[in-house]
């Protein structure tokens, strides 16, 4: 039922995309005659004007069939060819046709911002639970507990910086505005005894500077085709021990896997109050073929609180989050571009709907957060200058306006062949590999 629920979702995004599409058509006076929700058969609907609004087969996204679309878009149909009448979409100029095919990925990458924006107003900003507590210090190395000018495991602080009864985000944030390489004045107290003294910052700022944060070590997601995933582990295993070593922390429980060296790691993991044993072997790479720690595929659980904002606030932290999708995506592009991201790190529809349907399952703040991220990745991927996406619509488009003529239509039929060809090839392949991970039949 998630899983299924999950593809609604993937296609309401895929929705949104088209309906860019359709606003900016009619925006151009250009006679849109189809706009369907799904793909496949016309099931019912409803003709207002020129349109005829659909409910299809298949739910999976939808399409808007404009026009006098052009005959080499797969979309297009006989009713579609054009005729040279004014309202159809080869009628229109370059700088029109141009805007309509931006604006389905336009309106992917502003759904984000007016989301997360809407969420935050009526739900309040989400943060890590521990991030409101009081710091405990915990997980300083045994050498430094003797050292009056350090901290020692159980110290209660009571101020850094000037700040009085921090809590972990308090703190973080005081030691954030300091100098690398200066010094905080810090006072703690343990077992009924205060000391005041000054912290050696070190250059740069590490995230262990008050010791492990109070994160239990328990497992949120696990990749498909990871170490973590073919060993066995499984969401909700909580890690009690690696290799005979207690583990209170997750941070810790990362530190152990970053220093293994490639070793197999014998894990103690608690399920659901039974004790499993898991043999798992930390790879590099496993996300970034440059990226040199050794990891297993795994995300943290996480457990959140809701913070009250104006919805000012609330729309400014759904930009910025937006804006950081937006990064990462292009980041990934650019790696995969360079070879550093492999093309078997890429999910087809079977895993996007998979990740969507845990998303449900987690509750209402994964779906936002997958629908923003999906929503990016769309508005980003369409915009690539490949025929046949709405980049490559517009990159033909500019090379026409830079020749100030048409391609002949023998060439833009090659044009969109080539990129019809290299989609479904990409699409065969990266299915292929979800599918392998899904059944374990390769890493």
């Amino acid at each position: 039922m998630n899983t299924f629920l999950g593809i609604l979702t993937l296609g309401f995004i895929i929705l949104i995309h088209e309906w860019g599409h359709y606003i900016a058509a009619r925006l151009c006076k250009v006679r849109v005659d189809v706009f369907s929700i799904g793909f496949g058969p016309r099931l019912f609907g409803i003709k207002r004007g020129d349109t005829d609004w659909r409910l299809s087969a298949v739910p999976l996204g939808g399409y808007v069939r404009m026009a006098g679309q052009d005959i080499t878009d797969i979309d297009s149909s006989a009713e579609s060819k054009p005729t040279g009448a004014p309202d159809e979409l080869l009628s229109k100029t370059r700088w029109q046709r141009a805007f309509i095919s931006f604006a389905g990925p336009a309106v992917n990458l502003i759904f984000p911002l007016v989301l997360l924006g809407l969420y935050y107003s009526f739900s309040g900003m989400p943060a890590d639970s521990f991030l409101a507590q009081p710091i405990v210090v915990a997980g300083t190395p045994a050498a430094q507990q003797d050292d009056p000018n350090a901290l020692h495991n159980g110290d209660h602080i009571i101020s850094v910086n000037g700040t009085k009864n921090p809590t972990w985000e308090k703190a973080q944030l005081a030691l954030s505005r300091a100098t690398p390489g200066s010094k905080v004045s810090v006072e703690v107290s343990n077992n009924g005894a205060t000391r005041e003294f000054n912290l050696q910052l070190p250059t740069p700022l590490t995230s262990h500077l008050l010791g492990y944060a109070p994160i239990p070590a328990s497992v949120g997601e696990v990749a498909l085709g990871t170490p973590a995933d073919n060993a066995g582990l499984r969401e909700g295993d909580v890690v009690r021990a690696v290799d005979g070593q207690p583990v209170q922390y997750w941070d810790q429980f990362v530190e152990l896997v970053r220093s293994s060296g490639g070793k197999t790691l014998q894990l103690s993991v608690d399920r659901k109050g039974q004790p499993v044993a898991i043999s798992v072997t930390p790879k590099q790479g496993i996300a970034d073929g440059s990226e040199k720690n050794y990891q297993i595929g795994i995300q943290r659980q996480f457990s959140l609180t809701y913070t009250r904002v104006s919805p000012v606030e609330a729309f400014k932290s759904g930009a910025i989050e937006t804006g950081s999708l937006v990064v990462q995506t292009v980041d990934v592009v650019g790696k995969l571009l360079s070879g550093r991201v492999s093309v078997k790190n890429l999910q087809s529809v079977v895993g996007i709907s998979r990740s969507a349907g845990q998303a449900v399952s987690h509750g209402l703040f994964f779906i936002i957060s997958f629908m923003a991220l999906i929503s990016v990745n769309l508005g980003i991927l369409n915009l690539l200058p490949i025929p046949i996406l709405d980049g490559g619509h517009i990159l033909l488009l500019t090379l026409e306006g830079i020749r100030r003529r048409d391609f002949s239509l023998t060439f833009k039929e090659r044009f969109i062949q080539v990129g019809l060809v290299f989609l479904l090839a990409l699409i065969a392949y990266v299915m292929y590999n979800d599918v392998g991970r899904i059944l374990h039949i390769h890493s």
